[in-house]
């Protein structure tokens, strides 16, 4: 392969951007393409975890990011349908710190914004309002470039010595290669947008978990409020056309969340996205690499996404730019793979997590239990706040040991909500 072309990147979000940053800072050619004019809005739980920081700060945006407005978010509150609350901080007594002891909560619209920024201005050429439509191979099926459309109606080839797809979760790249597929279960949708004035708000991030989906609220920028509600494929088809309102009856249909909403006012449309529950086989193809929600995007309870975005980014580069170096086509192949199982290692734990804490929000009567116990053993709580938070390892969680304490270990205090009831 040759480095005398640029590596393309697709996609100028977290995890475009991290990995563009992350190239030109060791020295590659880089072209971004993305086929939106920033900042763009994108729904998401808008939430980075406190490992998310040291990231933003390696790449020169963590206080711009604050100055942005970012809310400081201390850890995570949890209810469950039958009404059981659980909370847990990301500074704890368990041992684990993260790179601070906080997250941050920020819109994309801003934070997107200051990420590509920062790549563009690390030495990345960025170019918007440009999409991307197919790949270009040679007669080995090697990936050498890609053909886009810009919004003049414009067609053109371009040529990288790698292409990275980093275009979320209908990755145009993993579906050209025919790398990415969806799960049966969960299926799942999400309706985001942003409240003004909810009562009742703190620095904890809130899931709401009921038994036809499930709400997370955090504090963001601006004095506003991130709203997603997250219901199954099945339920979630009545929304159709009326995203707006499907929010506002299922806020109302919540007695314990709907006189928080009485005096709040929506000040964006609702946006969809999903269906969630989507891997790619693998996160490579010769000539080709995925990164971010285009390799893998399981279901958003676990606020993880921004984080794993820009950590891939910093956990590809090095793999591309061995790809890009390599005399062979088989060595840059080896290379890609050795990217996959450096992927799978930094992040299966977590999928493992994630899996598990589906097929809770998936069962009330699990979720009851799961939750009751919880609110009387805070240390477990933080433990698993701290695994959200992307600083205590999975296995912490995912041993007999957690299992016995939590069904076994005498109960703690129970600690006093910060959030109100009705």
């Amino acid at each position: 392969m040759s480095a005398r072309t640029p590596v393309i990147v697709v996609g100028g979000g977290p995890a475009g951007s991290s990995t563009a940053w992350h190239l030109v800072r060791a020295g590659a050619e880089v072209l971004v393409l993305d086929r939106a004019r920033f900042p763009r809005d994108k729904p998401c739980a808008e939430y980075l975890s406190p490992e998310g920081s040291r990231i933003l700060a390696a790449m020169g945006v963590l206080e711009t990011c604050e100055r942005a407005g970012a809310q400081q978010l201390t850890g995570m509150a949890i209810r469950a349908p039958g009404g059981a609350r659980a909370q847990g901080s990301f500074l704890s007594q368990h041992g684990f710190r993260g790179f601070r002891d906080r997250g941050l909560a920020l819109r994309r619209t801003v934070l997107d914004a200051i990420l590509l920024d920062a790549a563009r201005t690390a030495g990345a050429t960025v170019i918007e309002g440009e999409q991307v439509t197919d790949l270009v191979r040679d007669a080995r099926g090697v990936v050498t470039g890609v053909r886009t459309l810009d919004d003049a109606g414009r067609r053109r080839e371009r040529r990288a010595s790698l292409v990275v797809g980093a275009d979320g979760l209908r990755s145009v790249i993993g579906r050209r290669l025919a790398l990415t597929r969806y799960a049966r279960v969960p299926r799942r949708l999400a309706f985001v947008t942003h409240y003004r004035g909810v009562d009742g708000m703190t620095s904890l991030g809130e899931m709401h978990v009921e038994r036809d989906g499930y709400a997370g609220l955090a504090s963001v920028d601006g004095g506003l409020t991130n709203v997603a509600v997250v219901a199954p494929v099945s339920r979630a088809r009545a929304a159709k056309g009326r995203a707006n309102d499907f929010v506002a009856e299922w806020i109302a249909k919540r007695l314990h969340l709907a006189p928080r909403f009485a005096r709040a006012e929506r000040v964006s449309d609702v946006r969809v996205t999903g269906p969630f529950a989507q891997r790619a086989r693998r996160a490579w193809a010769p000539g080709a690499a995925l990164v971010g929600d285009a390799a893998d995007f399981f279901d958003p309870f676990t606020g993880e996404g921004i984080y794993a975005a820009l950590r891939g980014g910093e956990l590809l580069a090095p793999f591309v730019l061995e790809a890009i170096a390599a005399a062979s086509v088989d060595r840059a192949n080896a290379a890609l793979a050795a990217y996959d199982a450096a992927r799978h290692l930094a992040f299966a734990g977590k999928w493992q997590v994630e899996r598990l804490v589906a097929l809770a929000v998936g069962s009330p009567l699990i979720m009851d239990r799961v939750i009751a116990r919880l609110a009387r053993r805070p240390a477990l709580t933080d433990l698993i706040v701290g695994v959200a938070g992307d600083f205590v390892p999975p296995r912490s969680v995912l041993s007999l040991s957690f299992l016995a304490r939590l069904l076994f270990s005498p109960v703690e205090p129970i600690p006093v909500p910060l959030t109100p009831e009705s």
